[in-house]
């Protein structure tokens, strides 16, 4: 693959880096990143030094990680979408009074992002572990957060989301009726839960409740847990008392 020309190109090469590096689970060296992005190690280079430069990346004897300025754009993401203080403790004590994993998950301008979760985040974890890895949602109308979250909004803005977003078969269980889910996210407001069963994957299940209280912005938050779907109708009441509980302290 040629190198790319200065301006665009170049930028959306160099972002690249940042993103192999954020992904992989231990410092990358500047060779192997040339043969990922399949351009030359100079090329590597002469993008490295800007990003070290400006602490998105740090330089390690083992390659190039993330630097300090990977935790600076992460606070300033969690105030634009209005992220309050002691969410990811507030996870964990989820995690610990239940046993499953935990998410905590956002609407804002017309996208969903899972912010925070108790999700293992070592070389070896996998989907497995959970089901919902933080980053944007795109499987919004099959997962319990993302249905929580579209039940919140005005019937335009849900509209405008579906209509983006589509609403993907995922397994045999997800819904794709735009009929059916109107239905399904009324008894979400109605109810004050949501919840999926094998619709995004149909080994786990979701439960997921609305945070309450105004969000400034049109930010809307849900706090949501994951398990095997096998485990599911067994522990429904019990996991819905635990995060309704912790939902009213947030």
């Amino acid at each position: 693959m040629p190198d790319p020309a200065p301006g665009p190109q170049s930028v959306d090469r160099a972002l690249e880096i940042l993103d192999a590096v954020a992904e992989a689970a231990r410092p990358v060296t500047a060779k192997a990143l040339a043969r990922q992005l399949g351009c030359s190690l100079s090329t590597v280079y002469h993008l490295l030094g800007p990003l070290t430069a400006r602490n998105h990346l740090v330089r390690t004897a083992d390659g190039y990680a993330l630097g300090p300025q990977a935790l600076a754009l992460h606070r300033s993401f969690q105030r634009y979408l209005r992220v309050g203080p002691g969410i990811g403790e507030s996870l964990l004590r989820v995690r610990r009074a239940t046993g499953v994993q935990a998410y905590f998950t956002a609407y804002r301008d017309g996208g969903i992002t899972v912010i925070d979760s108790t999700r293992p985040t070592t070389a070896t974890a996998t989907a497995t572990d959970a089901p919902f890895a933080i980053g944007p949602e795109v499987r919004a109308h099959a997962t319990a957060h993302g249905k929580v979250l579209l039940a919140q909004l005005p019937r335009v803005a849900r509209r405008r989301y579906l209509d983006t977003h589509g609403m993907a078969r995922l397994t045999e269980r997800t819904i794709t009726s735009a009929e059916r889910f109107a239905s399904e996210l009324a008894r979400v407001r109605d109810e004050g839960v949501a919840v999926s069963v094998g619709e995004a994957d149909p080994a786990y299940s979701c439960l997921a409740v609305p945070l309450p209280g105004p969000r400034p912005g049109g930010v809307l938050h849900a706090l949501s847990v994951s398990l095997p779907t096998s485990e599911f109708r067994r522990r429904h009441g019990e996991l819905r008392a635990v995060i309704t509980r912790m939902a009213a302290r947030l």
